[in-house]
């Protein structure tokens, strides 16, 4: 099986579950738990969880946080460089998840602001890539990593992008983010962010403006499932069966991870919708964003 090399910020997630209405300025009784996190670790522990093979290029500080992180990757066979950057403080997100299981995110990106070519491994290892949109559009690794996609170019790298969030986004702004999807073999993302890049709240309108920029777009739909295009070809719809949600943190990466191990396989668009519909709906039955064994 192919090694696939995943890029993109490695974090501590702080999770903390509210067991009733929120009462700001007072006290909300919660489940408080902490949990190896960041969009692009995520999609590499799923898919290390799935028999692949994964090398996650990130920067971890030199702490406990990073060290917790570090460990996690080993329990999964996840190669990285182990490297813990002296006077830098590891990635931590505080997330607020309600009693919907809905999340709300407070990131402080610490060490991976300044990921760069500097940390690629030899890319003659890998026939994908999987790059988060936290790295790319993070003000502060955005350079680094566009130098970074120019190495994978030149390599023939097929890459698989994930924009991250609309927060993220808009910190570049509009046009800037979809010139920098124009970079990328393959979009993975939810509808929130395909509506922010092109300014229709109509899915299939979005998604057929997307496949403009990039060969093939696929859009996560979130209760309803996953939604798909490759230029030339007609719209794929993938439902998905009613779940309770319990956390839906993750939820898109481990998506992300299910596509991206199938489409590598067979480049077959309904399948690979089938599989990271199956993964998602697996993340949100559990605390955490990780497959590993969560406290309910």
């Amino acid at each position: 099986m192919a090694q696939i090399l995943c890029i993109g910020d490695a974090m501590l997630d702080v999770i903390v579950k509210m067991q009733g209405q929120m009462y700001l300025g007072s006290d909300t009784i919660s489940q408080i738990s902490t949990h190896g996190g960041g969009a692009a670790a995520n999609t590499a522990t799923w898919l290390a969880s799935s028999g692949h093979k994964v090398f996650y290029v990130c920067r971890l500080g030199d702490d406990a946080a990073g060290r917790v992180i570090a460990n996690e990757f080993d329990a999964w066979n996840i190669e990285y460089k182990p490297e813990f950057l002296r006077e830098h403080r590891t990635g931590i997100v505080v997330v607020l998840v309600d009693q919907n299981g809905e999340r709300s995110m407070f990131p402080d990106r610490g060490a991976n602001s300044g990921l760069s070519e500097l940390d690629l491994p030899d890319l003659t290892r890998f026939s994908a890539v999987f790059l988060s949109g936290y790295a790319l559009f993070n003000p502060q690794s955005q350079a680094g990593v566009l130098r970074m996609i120019n190495k994978m170019r030149d390599a023939n790298l097929e890459i698989f992008f994930n924009p991250g969030s609309v927060g993220v986004m808009s910190n570049l702004g509009v046009d800037d983010c979809r010139q920098r999807c124009k970079l990328m073999d393959l979009l993975i993302m939810n509808q929130a962010e395909a509506e922010f890049l092109t300014g229709n709240s109509d899915i299939e309108g979005a998604l057929n403006e997307l496949s403009k920029d990039v060969e093939t777009v696929v859009i996560t739909t979130s209760s309803q499932g996953a939604i798909g295009k490759s230029r030339g070809h007609e719209i794929i719809n993938s439902p998905i069966l009613p779940i309770t949600a319990i956390d839906s943190t993750g939820a898109g990466d481990a998506f992300a991870a299910g596509f991206i191990g199938r489409w590598i396989e067979s480049k077959d668009l309904e399948s690979s919708l089938r599989a990271g519909n199956s993964f998602a709906s697996g993340c949100v039955t559990t605390i955490g964003a990780r497959p590993s064994v969560n406290p309910k």
